[in-house]
């Protein structure tokens, strides 16, 4: 078989895993079953091997959903009537002879209804009752747990958090926090585990453990559960859906069989039974818990969904504790900004106010050396290469870079042709400060020999008993690496930090360059360039205050062009109140803040901030003035997102008083907090995107509980 082509599922190898349709399996796990029913009759077409006797009866094709029970059938005419069933839609189905089923349903693309069964009677066979828990029981733990993960300020607190309430709900013997880097590699940074294990806290994982499509299926199908792995596949009969002639996607199906090449690797790893629950943010994969037993072991979909709900309230707290952080980083470039805005009135130059006190650069990004390039000059401090060699980085670098940071912690592997600076720079940081120059800010690293723990070699995907077979690692014993010619790798925090000093750093370039309009004309043909092409909307001034100049952002956020001599008043729908803070200007205040509307080229007036700075001559008369000017309808759009999510969730705790129910009680309140974390940050992500997100998961957690008192009544 060619390496790029795509194996049929259950014959893949380690070559070529990361193609295998595993929403493609045809079979299903046997603690349920699967039927497959046309749109219009709620005939079967299609259904797993095991699912006349999990119905009771002697063959299913052919059959409708009537032939199981008029309950049952209405039931799934009353779904299909009543909801979109894009997603599964969990609910309770009576069957013949008074048989009890916890269900499924969703619509496919072709249209047919996927509905999947589990008997809410017996336990699989195999596999030992499951826990019996009650509403009250289960309510009262979520409502503990969920308060808990409200009270968590850090990551590491919520980690620990949640794999021990996890443990305690389900009862695994193993649960574990996995968190995905941005390379796709996984490290446990959380554990609870019974005292006969060993511990796998801090254990790094390959991100080929875990295939592309898998992990685009634990966002979709956010629970997942393996009762034995040593499990017999019930078929699809037929094997082709009859519809379409093509095999069932069963990427929404939570009864979906698992690839025989994870079913090897966790039996390398000595696991019987697995769940996993993913946690999400922003859309994405953050990471995983994971909960290993080794013993067969079965969750009713009850107790599925309280995992499932943990998961979905710890990642609304994931993105609070990561955006609160982002919040911090603008605070500390706040204050760099104001000493250098503080440094450059007193010397005129803000690159050597930068590098005076090294450590203020260096410390907050836990850096060995750093230096700056602009306008052809170099500027460095604590451990750097030397200048032809920096001068060849910062050229590559170049090449690079984009709007985005650059980050690297292995120079060395990245380019070959750079490894002898690899002793002073093996990590690299580097922000771009222009877009027509190559004008950085960049950080430095020296190397540093790291020891890493892996589940296993990772460079060596161990053999069965027939060397020309590869199977999936066989020792998960702790396995060590030593790591040379690397630095310790830049974090998305200080990823995130970088870029805010160097969107200040900007700003600031853009400052000087305005002031240097104002008092230097026979520059002004340079300092026009850099100022027109900078990012920042700025308008500058006379101190009559007519307009000399308005860079393209200004012009492009106005939707027109300012005539040059116009009244820098004439841009704003409220005239009188720019006047006014230019009054002050004069009277010597050194800046002014004002909201106000921005006059567009037809259209609608946009809301704008307006920081308004006074630029003094010699004898302390203003010559004239740069309006700095921010566009806050992504403000105002978090704005009306947070009283949404207020109102929301007022409603929805007027609403739920009578009941007093601790766990709805604990799910808004962790909203509530959540929202009082996320801050506007210019170095974090939009504000209003995450507000939503998170009354979108509140939504999602009260439903899964609604879902589990429905099961449970």
């Amino acid at each position: 078989m060619p390496v790029d082509a795509v194996p049929a599922f259950g014959q893949a190898d380690l070559t070529n895993c990361e193609r295998e349709p595993i929403h493609l399996a045809g079979s299903v796990q046997p603690h349920g079953a699967l039927l497959v029913l046309r749109e219009g009759d709620l005939a079967v077409i299609q259904a797993s091997a095991n699912a006349a006797a999990l119905l009771g009866v002697g063959s299913v094709l052919g059959c409708t959903a009537a032939d199981f029970g008029r309950p049952f059938a209405d039931e799934l005419v009353r779904l299909q009537r009543s909801a979109a069933l894009d997603q599964p839609v969990a609910l309770r189905l009576a069957g013949a002879a008074g048989r009890r089923f916890d269900a499924a349903v969703h619509r496919i693309a072709s249209g047919e209804l996927v509905v999947e069964l589990e008997s809410a009677d017996t336990p699989p066979p195999g596999t030992p009752a499951p826990p019996e828990l009650g509403a009250a029981t289960i309510g009262a733990a979520l409502a503990a747990a969920v308060q808990r993960f409200s009270g968590t300020s850090s990551l590491g607190t919520l980690a620990d958090a949640v794999v021990q309430e996890f443990r305690e709900l389900t009862g695994y013997d193993r649960v574990m926090v996995y968190k995905f880097d941005p390379d796709g590699h996984g490290q446990v940074i959380a554990e609870a585990r019974h005292p006969r294990l060993d511990s796998l806290l801090g254990h790094h994982y390959p991100a080929t453990d875990i295939p592309q499509r898998a992990r685009e299926l634990y966002v979709s199908n956010r629970v997942r559960m393996l009762a034995d792995v040593d499990y017999v596949p019930q078929r699809l009969e037929p094997e082709l859906l009859p519809t379409t002639g093509a095999p069932l996607d069963m990427s929404h199906c939570a009864l979906r069989s698992m690839s025989p090449l994870h079913l090897q690797y966790l039996r390398n790893m000595g696991v019987t039974a697995t769940l996993t629950a993913s946690l999400v943010r922003e859309g994405q994969l953050w990471g995983l818990i994971a909960a290993h037993h080794y013993a067969p072991r079965y969750l009713r979909r009850p107790l599925r969904a309280a995992a499932d709900l943990l998961a979905e309230v710890a990642s609304t707290r994931i993105t609070a504790i990561e955006n609160y952080a982002h919040a911090q980083v603008a605070l500390m470039v706040r204050r760099l900004e104001q000493r250098l805005v503080e440094a450059t009135s007193a010397e005129g130059d803000w690159r050597y106010a930068l590098f005076r006190t090294p450590r203020t650069l260096l410390q907050p990004l836990d850096a060995t050396g750093a230096a700056l390039m602009h306008d052809g000059e170099l500027i460095v401090t604590g451990e750097v290469p030397s200048t032809h060699e920096l001068r060849a980085l910062i050229e590559w670098i170049d090449g690079q870079c984009g709007a985005e940071p650059f980050a690297c912690s292995a120079l060395a592997r990245a380019n070959p042709k750079l490894a002898a600076l690899a002793p002073t720079a093996s990590g690299v940081l580097a922000v771009r400060l222009s877009i027509g120059r190559p004008d950085y800010m960049v950080w430095l690293r020296k190397e540093q020999l790291q020891s890493i723990t892996w589940a296993g070699d990772p460079t060596k995907p161990m053999v069965d008993d027939n060397p020309l077979e590869l199977s999936p690692r066989r020792s998960f014993a702790a396995w060590s690496e030593i790591v040379r010619g690397t630095a310790v790798a830049w974090s998305t925090g200080e990823v995130a930090l970088a870029r805010a000093i160097g969107g200040s750093l900007v700003d600031m370039i853009v400052q000087v360059n305005a002031v240097r309009l104002l008092i230097a004309e026979h520059q002004l043909a340079r300092i026009r360039a850099a100022v027109a092409g900078a990012r920042q909307p700025v308008l500058v001034a006379d101190a009559r205050g007519g307009v000399l100049f308005a860079n393209e952002a200004f012009a492009a956020l106005r939707g027109a062009p300012l005539a040059p001599g116009s009244h820098a008043t004439a841009a704003f729908a409220d005239a009188l109140a720019l006047r006014n803070a230019l009054e002050r200007l004069r009277a010597g205040s050194p800046r002014a803040q004002i909201d106000a509307e921005l006059v567009t080229g037809g259209g609608a007036p946009l809301p704008v901030s307006v920081r308004a700075e006074a630029v003094a001559g010699s004898d302390a008369v203003a010559l004239g003035f740069i309006l700095t000017v921010t566009d806050l309808r992504e403000t105002r759009r978090a704005d009306s997102a947070r009283q949404h999510l207020e109102d929301a969730l007022r409603r929805a705790a007027s609403g739920n008083l009578r009941d007093a129910d601790e766990v709805v009680a604990a799910i808004l309140t962790n909203a509530s907090l959540a929202a009082m974390d996320l801050a506007d940050a210019r170095s974090g992500p939009p504000i209003a995107p995450l507000i939503e997100e998170l009354e979108a998961s509140t939504q999602r957690a009260a439903a899964l509980y609604a879902q589990i008192r429905a099961f449970l009544a």
